[in-house]
């Protein structure tokens, strides 16, 4: 049977806390932001497992506070940042935090909007913590990101190939990228700017490896969509497909889109 992920049970605790946000994404996220890091305050709104609340610390923001709507998660997060002093946890949501307004010179959404609906309230929520000049970033997969055709580094782009059922379930929760734009502006966002990024999701030394993390699903949310014989039918079919088995380096197709809070609605 078909299980779908849920982020309040205790034993998908740990599922968003074992890997690192890559170079890659860090690399991308300094050139976006011009200001004094070690000064810049961070939300990390939708934090999951904190693995991108750990990344902004280690770039150099001086504070940095993930929230998210599950306690669950959370808890993996704070186990998983426990060594960083100036990065802390909160219970809430995207649309309304309880935090104080004109507060942050930094809010992170990432692989946040795809769960949500009504974009204006997420981004109104945005718009109003962040102080004047501001940076809002925003990033997910549209339609097109997700339907990359699957290859040796593009894992993702075999699950869909296999399990059309899984296009569909897929593409009806991402946002265009036009309907993003477009509600940033409207909720008074300027300077927006959209990036592709190639992301590595993760490096394997070889094929077992692979294998073994997708068996667990782990970190993957559109496979708890797949019951477990369907899982392995798309394992041996990433096996079968693959042209190596040694030195896999995993990318994904992500959208960014950064804004600036410059106006006063």
């Amino acid at each position: 049977m078909k299980v779908g992920i849920d982020f309040h049970n205790k034993e998908n605790s740990k599922t968003y806390t074992t890997r690192h946000a890559d170079n890659s994404w860090m690399e991308e996220v300094r050139q976006l932001l011009p200001m004094e890091k070690k000064h810049m305050k961070a939300l990390d709104i939708g934090c999951g497992g904190g693995i991108y609340s750990k990344a902004l610390a280690d770039m150099g923001i001086g504070s940095v506070k993930g929230v998210d709507f599950s306690e669950v998660m959370l808890e993996g997060a704070r186990k998983n940042c426990k060594e960083y002093k100036n990065i802390s946890f909160m219970h809430g949501n995207a649309f309304e935090t309880g935090l104080d307004g004109n507060e942050y010179d930094l809010l992170l959404e990432r692989a946040l909007i795809h769960h949500i609906q009504d974009l204006s309230a997420c981004f109104s929520e945005a718009y109003r913590l962040l102080k004047h000049d501001g940076f809002y970033i925003v990033q997910d997969r549209t339609p097109d990101d997700c339907l990359v055709k699957g290859d040796d580094t593009h894992i993702r782009g075999y699950f869909f190939e296999l399990f059309p059922k899984l296009v569909k379930k897929e593409t009806s929760r991402r946002h265009k990228s036009k309907s993003v734009i477009n509600m940033l502006y409207k909720t008074g966002f300027t300077n927006i700017k959209e990036i592709k990024l190639w992301e590595i999701r993760n490096e394997y030394d070889n094929k077992e490896q692979l294998l073994k993390d997708l068996r667990g699903r782990t970190g993957r949310s559109i496979l708890h969509e797949l019951d477990d014989e369907e899982l392995e039918l798309l394992i041996n079919h990433i096996d079968k497909s693959l042209s190596t088995s040694t030195n896999i380096v995993e990318k994904d197709r992500w959208t960014i889109w950064m804004a600036v809070k410059s106006a006063v609605i």
